[in-house]
């Protein structure tokens, strides 16, 4: 029997073996080099997962700057030469990022895919109604931003000489989710400290499963995953909508929108809207966290940004007490060059999204005239640009952390350079072309908001750190990473500051 068991296995092994053998894809004439692994299915998935940038270098240094690698199923085309990124992000045609975007959408969410045939509603449509998270419509936000932080704030009750101890990246969800879910959906006329309470805890149940979702494990298999986000999308059926207050613009015409199809079950727009809420705070709470980290890090840094935040607060005669209410326009957050800075060196040290164009024929992709590469339909063609925020030929000691490298003169800097050509993509969080994030003026006020309240209301430190903090690369590739555990700090009433 334990014979008949272990020939078995070996049979099956064998055929696996075979199976990925004679599966394995030839490279035609023009193809880039190409690695595949010999896992079936997985390809060279583990190695990638285990550390993106060492195994892209390693690529890199084997194959030159264009490559092909098999990862789970997916025949991905990396291109690591900045100079020939614009030649990806302009071939809007070809390759195509919509798609992929909606489909990956739809199952982490359980909303239905739109262009569907059968669901006649235009995602093109939809996607011009992001118009409103820019100029008016997101001076309105940042006012409602303003409104509901400060009051946020106002109700952690501190006494004047009172340290209060908590954990950030805990204190920035809790903060931001209840600021931003008030700010886009609107208020409750009732209290529902509570709900959002559960909503926050819930949401961070189901962000820690969002990288399983994305790599396409059935959520029936990831535990509780599934009930959770009904749960989530519960929050956002039209019931629980109807009635809010001072519900964001964008947000109101999307509801319009989205409800004006008929073909759409009330479950399904509750599963959009979701969708975009994970969206609006899913990579902005932990760039947040990252943020307050190293200014809190590194004292040169946190007393430059603070002094900034209190010259612009001494000049639009912003107190404190008994109740505070800093209100700041978009130009006074504009002004705040030593911020923007700090966040910017934030997004170059933690963001590690993946830009992923899928094509939609075979085609000749050209960058230069003697430069080429034959690409066959439904492949990915990659951009990963950690590599180029961690290159020392762009940033000097890059693994560094330097609050004021993104500012020059007083002003925002703009212009890098890799050997001795000029960048035109140096700092990539956002995305870029077709898959630049939408929200992305409104996440970067939103952080900017966050820490000039904090910084300019609150006393800040951390408490002595047991361990090193560092980032979780299980998320590589999918936005800004993660911690690998808490940081415990402590924050009071600003002691003594003049205005």
């Amino acid at each position: 029997m334990a014979l008949t068991l272990t020939v078995s296995l070996l049979l099956g092994a064998v055929a696996l073996l075979v199976c990925a053998v004679l599966g394995r894809r030839r490279r035609r004439d023009g193809e880039p080099p190409l690695e595949q692994g010999w896992i079936p299915y997985l390809g060279l998935a583990l190695e990638f997962t285990r550390d993106p940038q060492a195994f892209l270098l390693s690529c890199q240094q084997k194959n030159g700057d264009i490559f092909t690698v098999y990862l789970a199923g997916k025949y991905v085309t990396f291109i690591l030469d900045p100079f020939l990124y614009q030649f990806v992000i302009q071939k809007n045609k070809q390759l195509d990022f919509q798609e992929f975007a909606m489909d990956l959408s739809s199952k982490v969410f359980g909303h239905p895919h739109l262009n569907d045939p059968k669901i006649p509603v235009s995602n093109e449509q939809l996607h011009k109604l992001y118009n409103y998270l820019q100029g008016k419509e997101l001076n309105n936000l940042i006012e409602s931003v303003m409104r509901n932080l400060n009051h946020r704030l106002n109700l952690e009750q501190l006494k004047s000489t009172e340290w209060k101890t908590d954990k950030l990246l805990d204190f920035c969800y809790r903060t931001m989710i209840e600021v931003s879910f008030a700010s886009l959906y609107g208020t409750s006329p009732c209290d529902e400290q509570k709900q959002i309470s559960e909503l926050m805890q819930k949401f961070r149940k189901f962000d820690k499963m969002f990288p399983y979702l994305v790599a396409k494990i059935p959520i029936k298999l990831l535990w509780n995953t599934k009930r959770i986000r009904e749960d989530l999308i519960n929050y956002f059926i039209s019931r629980e909508l109807d009635g809010r207050l001072n519900m964001a613009f964008v947000i109101e015409k999307r509801k319009e929108f989205l409800e004006q199809h008929k073909y759409l079950q009330d479950h399904d727009i509750a599963a959009h809207h979701f969708a975009l809420f994970w969206a609006a705070v899913g990579n902005t709470v932990p760039a947040t966290f990252w943020a307050m980290y190293y200014l809190m890090k590194h004292p040169e840094a946190f007393t430059a940004v603070r002094d900034e935040i209190d010259h612009v607060l001494q000049s639009k005669d912003q107190g404190l007490a008994p109740v505070f209410n800093i209100r700041l326009s978009k130009e006074d957050l504009d002004s705040l060059i030593n911020l923007g800075s700090a966040i910017n060196e934030t997004f170059r040290f933690c963001s590690a999204s993946m830009n992923i164009r899928v094509s939609q024929e075979d085609f000749t992709l050209k960058f230069q005239e003697d430069r080429r590469i034959q690409l066959r339909k439904g492949d990915c063609v990659a951009i990963y640009p950690p590599l180029v925020h961690m290159d020392p030929e762009i940033y000097n000691h890059p693994e560094v952390y330097k609050f004021d490298r993104f500012m020059e003169n007083g002003k925002e800097k703009t212009t890098f350079y890799k050997g001795d050509k000029k960048l035109r993509y140096y700092l990539m969080p956002f995305g870029s072309g077709s898959s630049m994030c939408p929200g992305r003026y409104f996440a970067i006020n939103e952080i900017k908001i966050f820490i000039t309240l904090i910084l300019g209301i609150f006393d800040i430190e951390i408490v002595k750190e047991e361990k090193l903090i560092k980032q979780d690369i299980n998320r590589a590739g999918l936005g800004i990473l993660h911690p690998n555990s808490e940081v415990c700090f402590r924050y009071r009433l600003r002691q003594g500051r003049k205005i």
